[in-house]
């Protein structure tokens, strides 16, 4: 599953909220966010459809929530699975190792991520920007920390960021989709990786 209760943000204390996203959650994990509807959402929620627009005005908005709480979420595990004091070899295996995990606890929602909400036009691109803006920055810090210094790597730049990202997104999509093991990713990721976070000539 994507966010759960334990996950919730610190600032939204509402539970009918946070089970609607765990609601849809469970939903696209069994049938996809396309085929879902908020009649799937409020019945793995255990709650009203009345509740549901109390909350959110459709599927699609509490769809973009969720894949944005989902970020958020994914950005502090691995920026906490990361030891910046680290060789820097190991900390891009410590952050592709707690990216994989996340992705393994529910492959459904990365892959709408990925290929669904580019579909819903202007209204995903906040979600889509504050997604790349999250991941990017943590690659910036990242080759920025005590473990890069001592290696005099020079920081990533944002183009390299994204570039880096948009890889690694494709690889994650390819492997859901062909029904492959997620683990089968970390030593690709981890090459390139390496290949643009490592000296530069």
């Amino acid at each position: 599953m994507a966010a759960t209760a334990d996950d919730a943000a610190p600032g939204d204390p509402d539970p009918f909220r946070q089970r609607l996203l765990d609601g849809l959650a469970a939903s696209i994990g069994e049938r996809g966010y396309r085929a879902s509807t908020v009649a799937d959402v409020v019945r793995y929620a255990r709650t009203s459809k009345r509740t549901f627009y109390d909350h959110f005005a459709g599927k699609q908005e509490c769809f973009m929530e969720l894949l944005g709480v989902d970020i958020e979420i994914l950005g502090q595990r691995i920026e906490s699975a990361v030891d910046p004091e680290a060789d820097w070899h190991h900390q891009i295996r410590q952050a592709v190792e707690a990216y994989v995990a996340h992705i393994e606890s529910r492959p459904a929602i990365t892959l709408s991520l990925i290929r669904e909400l580019p579909s819903l036009g202007d209204a995903a691109r906040p979600v889509q920007r504050r997604g790349l803006s999250v991941l990017a920055s943590l690659l910036i810090d990242l080759s920025a920390s005590p473990g890069f210094r001592r290696a005099e790597l020079p920081p990533l730049t944002a183009p390299l960021a994204v570039v880096l990202l948009g890889g690694l997104r494709e690889l994650t999509a390819l492997a859901v989709e062909d029904g492959r093991a997620i683990r089968e990713i970390v030593e690709p990721a981890v090459d390139a990786s390496v290949a643009l976070l490592g000296p530069r000539h």
